[in-house]
């Protein structure tokens, strides 16, 4: 579904996308994971179309984004990590503006209205205005807005910041629910936690480059020196399994999965990161 090839971004002299390659396959679940500054927003403002890369190619669905804005646009359906709602406007008002946004009228309009509402779970709420909403009810109706074109990939930026856990858990529910219904979702997150609940396959970048992308049974797999003990140093497996069977214990020793938290830390590092670049 997606293909970005030798992506390269600058801001002045800062090269925020440093040479990207990465492939997202169709009906992918995918965590893309970076610290601050690592290029993220930039990427995926890359694969919006909103932002213009100063080299490489980024491809949607086959559709290179620099060729056909439009038809890309069509296949995209973009939930910003800040809430792209109008607060003077009723939440149905807002649903109403995004649709017709993307050329939908008429009958059609309010059957994606309807859509919307019920998605979002704000029936009750329709004709409230949006600066009258929890922070929660607003992260879902922005994310039922992105969703009114029915669009095959969708990108979500941080849905879940600053939600209640009732909301966090009505938004893992929607995405479970559009990832089974085919569509590919790009999930980008601080919480690692809700990477390794939902995502298939991860990509983990930093300062504009891949470090890594795998399914995340692969990025999590042992590293060979963790066990349900604890060794004075690096040890193998097999060789935990002889002394015990030496001592006359019959034991099965298993290595350690990593948690997705200690993968991150190993590539990117654990010193602070206060960068605001893109």
């Amino acid at each position: 579904m997606i293909a970005i090839e030798g992506l390269v971004v600058r801001y002045g002299a800062l090269e925020a996308v440093a040479g990207l390659d990465l492939a997202v396959p169709r009906g992918c679940l995918f965590g893309l994971l970076g610290p601050n500054g690592a290029g993220k927003t930039t990427t995926i403002a890359c694969l919006a179309g909103l932002r213009a890369p100063d080299a490489g190619v980024v491809r949607v669905d086959g559709v290179a984004v620099g060729d056909d804005p439009a038809a890309v646009r069509r296949r995209v359906g973009l939930v910003p990590q800040h809430l792209a709602l109008y607060p003077a406007l009723t939440v149905r008002q807002n649903l109403s503006f995004f649709g017709q946004m993307h050329g939908i009228a008429g009958a059609a309009l309010r059957d994606r209205v309807d859509f919307g509402l019920a998605l979002a779970q704000l029936e009750a709420r329709a004709d409230a205005r949006v600066s009258a909403l929890s922070g929660g009810m607003a992260r879902r109706l922005n994310l039922a807005c992105g969703l009114l074109h029915d669009p095959p990939l969708l990108i979500l930026d941080e849905p879940t910041t600053g939600v209640d856990a009732q909301s966090r858990n009505h938004i893992f529910e929607t995405v479970r629910r559009l990832h089974a219904e085919g569509r590919t979702i790009i999930y980008t997150t601080h919480y690692m936690e809700e990477v390794e609940a939902l995502c298939e396959q991860v990509a983990i970048m930093d300062r504009g480059r891949l470090l890594a992308s795998d399914r995340l049974a692969g990025l999590l797999g042992g590293d060979g020196t963790g066990f349900t003990l604890e060794a004075a140093g690096p040890v193998d497996a097999d060789r935990v399994q002889a002394a015990l069977a030496a001592a006359g214990i019959d034991a099965r020793v298993t290595p350690a999965r990593q948690t997705l938290e200690q993968v991150f830390l190993g590539l990117t590092g654990r010193g602070l990161r206060d960068e605001d670049t893109p």
